[in-house]
């Protein structure tokens, strides 16, 4: 069954230790509301390869931003749903997922492993007065009696799978679940800038059954009805979303920019341009190489001004792009570029 309870911890960062090979974990005492928590976030995979695949946005901007601040101290429990506080690295349009890079967790010198990565941006937090973590993932305790093995505090208390948490293979399938992904986000008032730390393991699938969060396997591809055109596989990155226009001076239509960066057409017909709350819009019509598509979107307000998230489906509902924006990024007749 999927991870339970997920959810959320909004905590300040008190200690914090390295991953080993005994516990290949970075853990962090956390404390909110004078509870004590242990942050568990993998470094190490039990799976062939064992690096894990890590992603840091120094600036993070993201609808759900906007969101987290309101939010209490402690752990709270988030549904596992589109639009709403949950994360789902392939829905919620986080990061590009081609910024991820695999890492072993410890590797001789500095500032060179993943172990250091975290390491920075946890003594980050605990040395900035200010600093508040999001913590995404999975709870365990309070264990009544029972001191936490790592920092001593009792009762046992913590989060954990502070990663990807679909697209998983053998026995780890049943963790399997769609929202409910892990995942760090380090605030900083006072600068007012949000850091994010995104980890996966390099086993898991990024095409997932939207209801199980179940790999779905077999090749992405894309015939084209046109007898003049060559059927095509469209690769990661072939049709991006360039740009999207949220208001018209008039409040008339809105538009998303589509660009084929491959070399051969591409036809969109029965693909669709989802947002944040699922709504999808069907698009069509042939994209050339190299070549721009600016799709009006005539359902009225389909993109929200207080920041969205777009998402490019293709006819077998495959992610084929995603982005998001924020309320600031919103200028009435200017288009965001991505």
């Amino acid at each position: 069954m999927p991870i339970h309870p997920y959810g959320l911890l909004k905590c300040k960062a008190h200690d914090r230790r390295l991953g080993t090979n005994e516990n290949p974990h970075y853990q962090v005492h956390a404390i909110a509301n004078n509870e004590h928590f242990r942050i568990a976030i993998n470094v190490k995979s039990q799976l062939s390869p064992s690096e894990l695949l890590y992603c840091t946005i120094e600036h993070f901007q993201h609808v759900t931003t906007a969101e987290l601040s309101a939010m209490p101290f402690g752990f709270s429990p988030l549904a596992s749903k589109p639009d709403g506080k949950a994360l789902d690295y392939i829905r919620s349009n986080l990061f590009d997922r081609r910024n991820m890079l695999p890492l072993a967790f410890n590797i001789p010198g500095r500032d060179n492993d993943l172990n250091e990565k975290l390491d920075f941006y946890i003594r980050r937090a605990m040395e900035t007065d200010d600093a508040v973590l999001y913590a995404f993932g999975e709870r365990w305790g309070p264990e009544p009696g029972k001191a936490d093995k790592i920092f001593g505090f009792k009762p046992g208390n913590g989060i954990h799978d502070i990663h990807m948490n679909q697209g998983n293979s053998g026995t780890f399938t049943k963790d399997d679940g769609v929202y409910q992904d892990g995942g760090l986000l380090i605030h900083f008032p006072s600068e007012d800038r949000w850091i994010a730390v995104f980890l996966a393991f390099q086993s898991q699938s990024w095409h997932t059954d939207d209801n199980s969060g179940h790999a779905i396997t077999g090749p992405v591809e894309e015939p084209v009805p046109n007898t003049d055109i060559t059927p095509v596989q469209v690769e990661g990155g072939s049709i991006r979303i360039a740009g999207v226009l949220v208001q018209t001076e008039d409040g008339s239509y809105e538009t998303v920019t589509l660009l084929n960066a491959s070399n051969r057409a591409v036809d969109l017909t029965g693909w669709v341009i989802a947002n944040k709350a699922k709504q999808k819009y069907k698009i069509h019509g042939i994209i050339e190489p190299g070549q721009f598509m600016s799709i009006p979107v005539a359902d009225p307000a389909f993109f929200r001004d207080n920041g969205d998230i777009i998402t490019l489906l293709d006819r077998s509902g495959l992610k084929v792009a995603g982005v998001s924006y924020t309320k600031n990024q919103v200028k009435p007749g200017w288009t965001i570029l991505f």
